[in-house]
């Protein structure tokens, strides 16, 4: 085990061993292995999303098993999906990676103002899959935000007792927002710290843009020159609201962009001090022969290997 891994486990202090093994597990797997960086492929999108707006820009992502050769091909940290997605080949890719069940999932068939996540996953379930951990996605600023974080903290002290981690989705969205607050730095760094008090191992948040979204906020950003105009300064602060940096936080890559676009934020995450990516359409939306590439770029990028 690096002196980093080593480091990393140190924060969670609190933890059994069975949890920190799994944390292990996470961070000792892959191209990245032994970093302490993480690129983590999920694929929720299907129930997010849609099938055809997910899958139909390269067909034979409509097959679960491709998702599970895509990350061990790739070598990322570890693979999150909702339940039928693991089911369909945790036994045929068994032990070969990590596994993250998504416990919540929210579909988009109705409109709505103040979203909300239905529980669709269990602790049995990852264990019996053979998970490391499990995924809970809460959305601050939704009307149903404070029973979100009632459900995370129920799961979150299950799964700790079998021994597994804990991954949250912190999303910002509801009527409590403005569309351009949903990425605001102040509420992105908000939206961080309540999922690290809620207990998370993991944090995955937005990249966030330069937007302060609240007033009382604004005063206390301009009084104490807190530096937020680049993508790493705001990277930089989002870390350091997770406890000064002693919790894994990781930024999800949002919808197709460009590569370079993509590179770019990779690189601004990494100066940042953030730990990784978690990555879904942008790779499994192109052929796999592309998407091996562009993650492995990632990588690179992560590891320092590629400027």
């Amino acid at each position: 085990m690096t002196e980093r891994v080593r480091e990393i486990l140190s924060w969670y202090g609190s933890d059994n061993p069975g949890t920190l093994t799994n944390l292990a597990r996470l961070l000792n797997h892959g191209a990245l292995a032994g970093t302490g960086k993480l690129v983590i492929l999920p694929v929720d999108q299907g129930f997010e999303h849609g099938p055809a707006r997910s899958f139909a820009p390269n067909p034979p992502a409509y097959d679960p098993r491709y998702h599970f050769e895509l990350a061990l091909e790739a070598g990322c940290n570890a693979y999150a999906a909702p339940l039928g997605f693991l089911e369909s080949g945790a036994r045929e890719f068994a032990g070969r990676v990590p596994l993250i069940l998504k416990l919540n999932d929210h579909d988009v068939l109705v409109e709505e103002t103040d979203p909300t996540q239905a529980l669709t996953g269990s602790v049995r379930d990852a264990l019996r899959l053979g998970c490391v951990g499990v995924g809970f996605t809460i959305y601050p600023g939704s009307t149903h935000r404070l029973e979100m974080y009632s459900q995370i903290r129920a799961l979150a002290e299950e799964a700790r007792q079998y021994g597994l981690a804990v991954v949250i989705w912190s999303y910002p969205r509801g009527s409590g927002l403005t569309k351009e607050g949903e990425t605001a730095i102040d509420v992105t760094a908000y939206a961080a710290h309540i999922a690290a008090q809620l207990g998370a191992h993991v944090i995955k948040v937005k990249l966030p843009s330069a937007h302060i979204e609240q007033a009382a906020a604004r005063k206390v950003y301009e009084q104490q020159s807190i530096p937020v105009g680049t993508p790493a300064e705001r990277v930089r602060h989002v870390v350091q609201a997770t406890f000064n940096g002693r919790r894994i936080v990781i930024f999800s890559g949002g919808p197709a962009e460009r590569d370079e676009v993509v590179f770019e934020e990779i690189r601004a995450i990494r100066d940042g001090g953030g730990f990784g990516s978690i990555i879904g359409r942008n790779s499994f939306q192109r052929k796999k022969p592309e998407a091996l590439k562009f993650l492995r770029t990632i990588m690179e990028i992560y590891a320092g290997t590629l400027k």
